[in-house]
């Protein structure tokens, strides 16, 4: 008893009232839950953009220092995408466009289709379409090629 007061005292036992709160708790867990994976959704976004743009930087430099070989440059896209992502590379797609000739510009596109949600045992939903483009010109005093140099 609370002294001068009568009346006797009560604690708070058992889980009465706690039905009230249950549903917070659980609504607050999914709402981590799934701000986890928008997170984790949106570094795979930036990781396979800055994975795109490595492979299309050195796959168009390993066709200009080479003789033109398009599968010495596809290969180099691809090393350089899986260097720098932990994405899948058979998903990546390299596109030359331009001639193989003294001052010609040649560019190098990389395409890189990615899941909608993305989870760690796989992905799931139609994406995004996550590209980059990198160009650059054919030295002009390379040897092995015809013609003269043209360019400024």
């Amino acid at each position: 008893m609370i002294a001068g007061s009568g009346r006797a005292r009560r604690t708070c036992r058992g889980d009465e009232g706690f039905v009230g709160g249950s549903d917070a708790m659980l609504f607050g867990v999914l709402i981590f839950v799934f701000g986890i994976l928008l997170v984790f959704n949106a570094w795979a976004v930036v990781d396979a953009k800055m994975g795109a743009t490595a492979a299309a930087r050195e796959a168009v430099r390993s066709y200009v220092e080479s003789d033109g070989d398009f599968g010495l440059a596809a290969d180099a896209g691809r090393t350089a995408f899986g260097a720098s992502t932990n994405l899948d590379v058979s998903g990546l797609e390299i596109e030359v466009t331009g001639a193989f000739a003294r001052c010609a510009r040649v560019s190098v596109r990389a395409r890189y289709e990615l899941p909608a949600l993305r989870l760690p045992f796989g992905g799931w939903g139609r994406g995004f379409e996550i590209s980059a483009t990198h160009s650059e010109i054919v030295d002009p005093y390379r040897s092995g090629l015809e013609g003269v140099a043209t360019c400024d």
